[in-house]
């Protein structure tokens, strides 16, 4: 199962997010679940690189099923980054609702995020 683990703001800003283990939805290359929740996490990487301001963490594991990337605290009110979040967190949430033996969402509150 891949747990995406949503790290969030009381204010409801996204700070990061993690994404952990496989869906075993399929054979090796066949998997569609994991297809589509690689290509969103990916998606939103390089457009979080590409069209925001927003710099961030980026931690990954070099065989797959594992990805973590967390905004630096200065840069967590981009708007911009935001946005690409939050389209990535409604996809995911989306798709966890018709695959809940493959994929589910953690929404984790981050207290004193940069203090």
């Amino acid at each position: 199962m891949i747990t995406v683990s949503i790290y969030q703001l009381e204010t409801d800003l996204i700070c990061g997010f993690c994404y952990e283990g496989h869906a075993d939805a399929g054979e090796y290359g066949y998997d569609i679940v994991c297809s589509a929740v690689s290509a969103l996490a990916i998606g939103c990487v390089n457009a979080l690189e590409a069209y925001t301001q927003a710099e961030f963490d980026e931690d990954a594991a070099e065989d797959g099923g594992y990805l973590k990337v967390m905004l630096k605290p200065e840069t967590v009110q981009d708007h911009d980054a935001q946005l690409l979040l939050k389209s990535m967190v409604l996809a995911v949430s989306q798709m966890a609702e018709s695959y809940l033996e493959n994929l589910r969402i953690r929404h984790i509150e981050r207290k004193n995020y940069g203090r």
